[in-house]
């Protein structure tokens, strides 16, 4: 989609965006992480509230995993003394099935396990508004779900605990952060009355993302202008030397995290010796993170072995969820390229029948813009395509043992798209669900 301008500035179309869903919805709510984005969305929508809708009280939901900086804690813990009096909070603490890309042994850690209490990264919050297996109200929460179906059941909960009428969530999400959002946010397939900005998750539940064209410039000046507090990690971050496309507050363990990891050495240190005993492997990841030991910038191949032979050996080293969760993903790629093929360019078609490779053309693929032939490799998949320049989307062993050793546990790398499966996963519980609340 083009960009359209308009002789607004961010800040007037966020006030504007801001009285249409106050005035559109029925139960409003915030989804404070603690970052820089969510932080700035929660202090201007309440003062938009207290200025125009006064009468309109809304919540506050954070979803609490655990591992963290002391000083994003701290801010956090100020955020909810401040507001508490003014919003109806919800600082969620509850196991939770998280993705890790830091260990080989796990493919989720879960955030306040009840099982390892005693493990725990930090205590748990002490609050008569924190919702953990002690004190949850949350009728829509199932043991240890995905994280992202926590936050979007709590919505569905939320909508059901005020009366069922219309509920939005407002995100902190901007586009400029990475073209995934910005994919993500400007799709009015799902919008609400043709607003891009606006995605529906449930039946009259909505989520909104109205700071979506903001800058990160944008968000520090609004936050100096106005005078609003912020996570001071951002200026540790600032001391450390990043820059501030690279300073993100998230789980230590996601994908975002692994290249600052080893910050918690420094910044850090007493909640990093926790860190390492939280998630087996974590240590590993932060000492080879992007090093060759990880599958980052030219891997060698160890004497001896061909990448077919290394990728197996990988797999045998695996326990068996993690090995067969690789494998089953492995002989789908493998199916794929043998029945069905990728739509490929001319230029890198000509250039694998000018190397050798033995492929035939297998109709026209339809996902291509261009109408591009599908190829379909006869006999084995390659052990390595490098002598292929025109293209990276070729199959071989060697993108899968690349998968192995970034912990890609999604297979990523080689196409396997998260949001595909993740939509699977959203149908089987829309299907599931379908007549509950209805």
């Amino acid at each position: 989609m083009m960009k359209q301008y308009t002789g607004q500035n961010v800040m007037e179309a966020l006030l504007d965006r801001l009285d249409y869903v106050f005035r559109e919805f029925d139960n409003i709510y915030v989804s404070f992480s603690g970052g820089k984005d969510s932080g700035l969305l929660l202090n201007l929508t309440l003062d938009f509230q207290k200025k125009y809708y006064a009468n309109k009280r809304i919540g506050v939901f954070h979803q609490d995993f655990e591992a963290q900086y002391t000083v994003t804690t701290q801010y956090i813990e100020r955020t909810f003394a401040r507001i508490e009096q003014d919003v109806e909070p919800y600082w969620v603490c509850l196991p939770m099935a998280t993705r890790t890309a830091l260990s080989s042994y796990e493919m989720f850690w879960y955030p306040w396990d009840d099982t390892k209490e005693s493990s725990w990264v930090r205590p748990m919050p002490d609050h008569p508004y924190v919702i953990n297996l002690d004190h949850n109200p949350m009728t829509t929460y199932r043991y240890r779900m995905r994280q992202e179906d926590l936050a979007k059941q709590f919505g569905r909960w939320y909508r059901q605990s005020h009366g069922d009428g219309k509920t939005m969530c407002l995100l902190g999400i901007r586009t400029d952060e990475s073209l995934q959002r910005y994919s993500g946010i400007i799709n009015k397939k799902h919008g609400y009355e043709g607003k891009c900005w606006i995605s529906k998750q449930f039946k009259d539940v909505w989520c909104a993302s109205p700071m979506y064209d903001w800058s990160t410039s944008d968000v520090w000046h609004a936050n100096a202008l106005f005078g609003y507090e912020y996570n001071h990690l951002y200026d540790l971050y600032y001391m450390a030397g990043l820059k501030p496309d690279q300073m993100r507050v998230a789980s230590p363990f996601n994908d975002y995290a692994k290249d600052s990891l080893n910050l918690y050495r420094v910044i850090d240190p007493e909640i990093w010796t926790r860190l390492v005993g939280r998630v087996r492997g974590v240590n590993f990841g932060a000492i080879y993170g992007k090093t060759k030991a990880m599958g980052y910038r030219n891997l060698t191949l160890p004497e001896g072995y061909t990448w077919e032979a290394y990728t197996k050996f990988l797999l045998d080293t695996l326990p068996a969820r993690l090995k067969n969760n690789y494998v089953k993903k492995f002989n789908t790629s493998i199916e794929f390229w043998h029945k069905t093929g990728g739509g490929l360019e001319e230029a890198t078609i000509q250039e694998l029948l000018d190397h050798g490779y033995n492929i035939r053309r297998n109709g026209v693929s339809n996902y291509t813009l261009k109408k591009n032939s599908r190829v379909v490799f006869i006999g084995k998949i390659p052990d390595h395509t490098d002598d292929i320049k025109s293209s990276k989307d070729l199959p071989s062993w060697k993108r899968m043992c690349y998968c192995i050793l970034k912990n890609d546990h999604t297979c990523r790398f080689m196409g396997f798209g998260p949001t595909r499966q993740q939509q699977k996963q959203i149908d089987l519980l829309r299907r599931k669900y379908s007549k509950v609340g209805n």
